[in-house]
């Protein structure tokens, strides 16, 4: 049984606690972390890449010059690509890149991508942290005294908390979301995962089974 360290609400690290076999001790399957990441980062683009082909340029309506007697090589229009100003060759149009992925395959691959965290130690509990206001400050202290004040971390809330959400939206390398939107890429992508008590019985609620 995987166990992560517990931090006070303020950082201070208080013990360790056990983790949830079914979230965080399965053998991680690397297809399905794979096609997860690929589909993630596929539907992340947003496709609006466009050129121009040598029909769609402006100009090339008359030859530049006559086929014979000029000693230059031949040219039927200044629309050709290998014309300065002319179309391009097998351009980027607009295109849809967005893939699907089964259910089960999205739940296996954040569950294996948790495991391996897991495994390597980098999973973390902290005891709902709460903010009366939007305060960057108060919030980096926090991780601070966790020891997470650099680094790519991802905090893991319950629920919407908007003076969380707005207090980290200023640092660097910190990635906040709700435990039942978290993805696998956002897991593997970052150092240190740092996950609330709520958000853990969401977690289970929600990915269990």
């Amino acid at each position: 049984m995987a166990k992560a360290k517990t931090y006070t609400s303020q950082g201070q690290e208080k013990n360790e606690l056990d983790l949830p076999d079914e979230l965080f001790g399965i053998k991680p399957h690397q297809a399905a972390l794979y096609s997860a990441v690929r589909v993630y980062l596929a539907n992340a683009r947003r496709g609006t890449a466009s050129t121009k082909g040598r029909s769609e340029v402006r100009g090339g309506g008359a030859k530049p010059w006559r086929q014979k007697g000029t000693g230059r090589a031949r040219a039927g229009t200044n629309r050709s690509p290998l014309w300065v100003g002319g179309g391009v060759t097998f351009g980027p149009k607009p295109r849809q890149h967005r893939l699907k992925l089964p259910h089960k395959v999205v739940r296996l691959a954040l569950k294996s991508a948790l495991s391996s965290c897991a495994q390597d130690g980098r999973v973390v509990l902290l005891e709902d942290p709460t903010l009366e206001s939007p305060k960057t400050k108060a919030l980096h202290e926090i991780l601070a005294n966790m020891g997470f004040s650099k680094g790519k971390r991802l905090l893991v809330l319950d629920g919407y908390d908007e003076n969380l959400f707005k207090s980290g939206q200023n640092i660097p390398g910190l990635v906040l979301r709700t435990a039942n939107a978290v993805h696998a890429y956002d897991v593997l992508n970052s150092d240190h995962v740092i996950i609330t008590h709520k958000a853990l019985q969401k977690m289970e609620e929600v990915f269990s089974g």
